[in-house]
């Protein structure tokens, strides 16, 4: 049907675009005689197919104008829910709570939004004579009404008063910190008002807002994992920042703070709640003190966690239940920051009151929508997390892979950029709430590896776990290994490890200071030739076994911080592309070199090796994942070398 395709392309055309909407909010729909085509809850704009809407039977909803409800709020608004559900023809889709105001709209098309610039003036001190000194003294004004049936009322009220006084439709409904709905008989009209509406309010706009990103400070690993940790008693909490001049306008000044200290509209509060925490010391150690007593007396005062901060010289951070979440956060109040900065020109800020926050936070609507929104993941390292070194392609990318579906967020630390941005895509076009970023990481320098760790913290909050396993092979005897390969291989294998131990221990020691039964993890992913020297393979085998020395120094030195520090000895991956590549994989190599009496084919000489294995298997990225989750889910063991070789190497 045209009609409906016309409602998805219009739909996904300002769903896309930041300007318009954010965090997938607003709702369209298209109406014939008989039915209603409207958005249903917890549909996204930006990707809605036809199966993102509700379908209603127009005369039921029809009914509802006329019909008295309950004069007790809670009561009316359980049988208007009801009601809709019954006009509903789409069952198990619920429909958007503002389906009576697209119905009562006498257009085809009706789309409503919140767009950035509007609100500037919507959520203005001026905002009635500022609309109608830009658009005409005929200009649709709703002052602010509780969402629901009682804004549908005054709506349907309002039109009904319109079309008495000049006999017209009105095609623009302006509504007080809520937002604004258009309608049209078609989607080209729809742009073509939107279009000269935003041509009116740019023009009208004195204080443009400002946009430029600005460079995250390096004190922010010396803050958040700490915050992180005292919002995680029940849970672990994703936490992001976002730093930028329009941000540095608020974190800057007590005075900016207070216009944006009140949601301007009900999808802010959905979303971020109703109450901030402002932090205006710079001092990591005074910071973190003020943060653990703001907390407390937060969430005694509210019953919740705060999701939004602003901390001075940091940026704005959103600590969230998942990462997924923190993007909306960051989104939806990095929005009302805008608002309040646009608002400027039109006589200053105007949020919410107490009384109408109060309600939008209690309606059984909005709760419905922020569980919608809260998305889940369930994993065994579910909102952990990760660093995995050497991690854009094999074994490294199998082992980040399945942490990524065990629900763990994956940092991806790699040389290979171009590789490792295609796997963060891939690893990202799979996860539910949880996300992957690469950063490119030079293992054997300390500065890359300082702004590995600082990447992480700005995109996740803390470090979990980190998994080392970058590492390279140079194989030769003492005949022919070079002073040059032995000391690259020691570099990456041996030096590295140390290196990043030292740099993450850091971390990991702020985040045990503020969470007494938390436990850390640092996992080394050696191989059995740390167990079991390697003929002709010293440099590598020297440098694992070197390792495991490490790991187990490292583990004495941490345990008091909790944290654990063990290495995971993996067999030979027999199906990755250094055993099995057909040009150049060992099988190959070692049938033409005769490494294996007797054998004529590929296939013989892989039997030769996977007869020494008890288990007659190699080792998986699956098989060492376990291994990690394992270590990561006890806290009885440290300073451990966990083989995992098909029982080709056991330990005594």
């Amino acid at each position: 049907m045209k009609n409906l395709q016309d409602l998805i392309e219009i739909s996904q055309f300002y769903g896309r675009d930041s300007r318009f909407v954010i965090a997938g909010g607003g709702n369209t729909s298209y109406k014939n005689a008989e039915k209603i085509w409207v958005k249903a809850s917890g549909s996204s704009l930006a990707t809605i197919t036809e199966d993102g809407f509700a379908v209603l039977d127009r005369g039921k909803l029809n009914l509802m104008s006329s019909k008295t409800y309950s004069i007790d709020t809670a009561e009316r608004e359980e049988e208007v829910k009801n009601d809709l559900a019954e006009a509903t023809l789409s069952k198990g889709k619920r429909p958007s709570v503002e389906t009576s105001m697209h119905n009562a709209i006498d257009f085809s098309f009706v789309v409503h939004l919140h767009p950035t610039i509007v609100n500037g003036l919507m959520c203005a001190q001026n905002a009635e004579s500022e609309l109608k000194r830009l658009f005409g003294s005929n200009a649709l004004y709703i002052p602010y009404t509780d969402p629901g049936y009682v804004l549908f009322k005054k709506v349907e009220e309002a039109i009904q008063a319109s079309r008495a006084e000049d006999g017209a439709e009105p095609a623009v409904i302006w509504l007080q910190n809520h937002g604004i709905f258009v309608g049209a008989n078609s989607i080209e009209e729809i742009k073509v008002l939107y279009a000269k509406m935003f041509e009116t309010l740019e023009k009208a706009i004195k204080y443009p807002v400002p946009t430029e990103d600005r460079t995250t400070c390096s004190c922010t690993e010396q803050i958040l994992p700490g915050i992180r940790m005292m919002l995680s008693k029940e849970g672990l909490k994703t936490l992001k920042v976002r730093k930028n001049t329009l941000i540095k306008h608020f974190y800057d000044s007590i005075e900016n703070q207070a216009k944006i200290a009140k949601p301007f509209s009900p999808d802010a509060i959905v979303y971020c709640k109703s109450n901030y925490i402002f932090l205006n010391e710079e001092q990591p150690e005074i910071v973190l003190a003020e943060a653990e007593k703001a907390i407390s007396a937060f969430t005694s005062k509210y019953g919740y966690q705060p999701k939004m901060f602003l901390l001075k010289g940091i940026g704005m951070v959103a600590a969230g239940d998942n990462a997924g979440q923190c993007d909306i956060l960051l989104d939806v109040f990095e929005d009302a920051m805008k608002i309040a900065y646009l608002s400027e020109s039109f006589g200053g800020a105007h949020p919410m009151t107490r009384e109408q926050i109060d309600f939008i936070d209690n309606w059984e609507v909005e709760n419905y929508r922020r569980s919608v929104a809260a998305g889940t993941t369930i994993g065994r390292a579910e909102n952990k997390n990760i660093i995995v070194t050497g991690a854009a392609q094999g074994f490294g990318e199998g082992i980040a892979r399945c942490l990524m579906e065990e629900g763990a967020n994956i940092v991806v630390a790699d040389m290979n950029e171009a590789v490792g941005l295609a796997t963060v895509e891939r690893f990202n076009s799979l996860a539910k709430s949880n996300r992957a970023i690469f950063v490119k990481t030079n293992v054997s320098e300390i500065k890359s590896l300082e702004n590995l760790i600082h990447q992480t913290i700005c995109n996740f909050g803390a470090i979990d776990s980190f998994i080392s396993n970058a590492g390279v092979l140079r194989a030769g005897g003492l005949e022919d290994m070079t002073p040059e390969d032995f000391d690259f291989v020691t570099k990456i294998n041996y030096n590295a490890y140390f290196y990043c131990t030292k740099v993450v221990s850091r971390v990991m020691k702020l985040q045990t200071k503020y969470a007494p039964e938390y436990y850390a993890d640092i996992i080394q992913i050696n191989s059995k030739s740390g167990l079991r020297g390697s003929k002709a393979n010293f440099a590598y085998a020297g440098g694992k076994f070197g390792g495991i020395g490490l790991t187990q120094s490292f583990a004495l030195e941490l345990a008091p911080f909790r944290i654990k520090v063990n290495s995971i000895c993996p067999g030979n991956f027999y199906d990755g592309p250094l055993w099995s590549d057909p040009v150049n994989g060992l099988f190959v190599q070692y049938l033409n070199a005769g490494k294996v009496p007797g054998a004529k084919t590929v296939d013989d000489v892989k039997d030769f090796y996977l007869a020494q294995v008890p288990m007659r298997k190699g080792c998986s990225p699956e098989d060492v994942t376990k291994g990690a989750l394992y270590l990561m889910e006890q806290c009885g063991e440290t300073g451990q070398a966990l083989p995992i070789t098909g029982g080709q190497v056991m330990l005594n």
